[in-house]
C-alpha cells in the first residue's frame, strides 16, 4: 500500500498510509535537531505501533522514515 506526503513546510514532513492507519512524520526540533515518528493505529490491518527516535541532521531523520514507510507497506 502506498503512502502519499501529506504535509511538507519548513517545521514537519509527513507522509499517510493510503488506508488512512499510518502516519509517518519527521519534525524539526527547537534545538536544530531531528524526530521521526512512526504511529500505526489500532485499527490498521497490521500490528498498531508508536516508534520515536532522535536524530542529529534532516538526512537521517528522511532515512528512518523512508524504511518505516518500506517495512509497513502493505500489499494492495
Amino acid at each position: 500500500m502506498s503512502w502519499a506526503l501529506g504535509r511538507d513546510d519548513e517545521a514537519i514532513t509527513e507522509w499517510e498510509r493510503a488506508d488512512g492507519y499510518a502516519t509517518v512524520r519527521v519534525r524539526e526540533r527547537a534545538d536544530g535537531g531531528f524526530v521521526v515518528r512512526l504511529d500505526v493505529m489500532e485499527q490498521a490491518a497490521d500490528a498498531s505501533a508508536y516508534e520515536r527516535e532522535r536524530f542529529a541532521d534532516r538526512e537521517a531523520a528522511l532515512d528512518r522514515a523512508a524504511e518505516w514507510r518500506e517495512e509497513r507497506a502493505l500489499d494492495d
